[in-house]
């Protein structure tokens, strides 16, 4: 029997590494890509195959899609991983750090599954896996660009997935609360480096607490809860289009789905001290 294969992206560390792993577990042959490739070596040594993948260069993506068809002469499972958040008020974040989001979270995704969906059409089977967030249905002050990219993954998987069924072609989004890996720390001193010293400094500082706070066990699952998640879209029967992961996803992205915006405003004015004064 053939075995399945799929693509990883972002899977030098947290999410991406930890859906390698369990993809593994499953009998797939997963290739493990991102940037960094030396950081993957412990995932090759449990038979991932690591490959160099920058997502924002559109001859890397193409030669990344290429090699696995080269050497497996399929793909069955894309997961499109690979994203980060930058934190800052939208007055400070310079456009072309907000554009940059947008090449990697959004564009980066929709351009490999462009490359992968010939493949996966003339196989009449495939599934493509977008790491949305809890971030594509809440907002926060300072992180306009990051929940924007995650609105967008949505949008453009849900549209995407009427499209290629026909084909029988599945896309689904796994949507995580918080997940403790590198990304918070990033997201964070991204924040103070933008907004710490402007005119949004006082509740800048303040939402780095905020943030600081929610990345522990707590609030936060680790990234293995993600990656088993991952594994199971990968081998549902009938994969569904969303999959909230973590702790309080499915309260908190069912939440801001039906509570009235003025009431969710007020909510997070009293935690990130941003609400209107008299």
């Amino acid at each position: 029997m053939t075995k399945k294969v799929a693509l990883v992206t972002g899977g030098s560390s947290g999410i991406g590494e930890s859906a390698v792993a369990e993809l593994l577990g499953k009998g797939f042959t997963v290739y493990a890509a991102a940037r960094r490739t030396e950081r993957m070596a412990g995932l090759a040594d449990k038979g991932a195959h690591v490959v160099a993948l920058d997502v924002t260069d559109d001859a890397s993506m193409q030669a990344c899609v290429q090699r696995i068809l080269d050497e497996q002469g399929r793909i069955d499972v894309l997961v499109n991983n690979a994203g980060y958040g930058s934190y800052g008020a939208v007055e400070d974040v310079p456009i072309d750090e907000a554009r940059r989001q947008f090449e990697v979270n959004v564009f980066g995704l929709a351009r490999l599954s462009q490359l992968v969906l010939p493949t996966m059409r003339a196989q009449r089977s495939g599934r493509i896996i977008n790491i949305s967030s809890i971030g594509a249905r809440l907002y926060e002050p300072f992180g306009a660009w990051y929940h924007a990219t995650k609105f967008a993954v949505e949008g453009l998987s849900f549209s995407m997935r009427l499209e290629v069924a026909p084909f029988g072609v599945s896309v689904s989004c796994v949507a995580p609360a918080g997940v403790v890996t590198e990304w918070n720390t990033i997201s964070r001193d991204s924040l103070l480096e933008t907004s710490g010293s402007t005119a949004y400094g006082p509740w800048a500082k303040r939402a780095f607490k905020v943030l600081e706070t929610a990345d522990g066990p707590a609030l936060s699952c680790t990234p293995d809860v993600v990656g088993r998640k991952i594994a199971k879209v990968a081998t549902a029967k009938r994969p569904k289009a969303v999959y909230p992961v973590g702790k309080g996803a499915h309260v908190i992205r069912g939440s801001f789905d039906v509570v009235p915006k003025g009431v969710t405003d007020l909510m997070l004015g009293q935690v990130y001290g941003t609400g209107r004064k008299a």
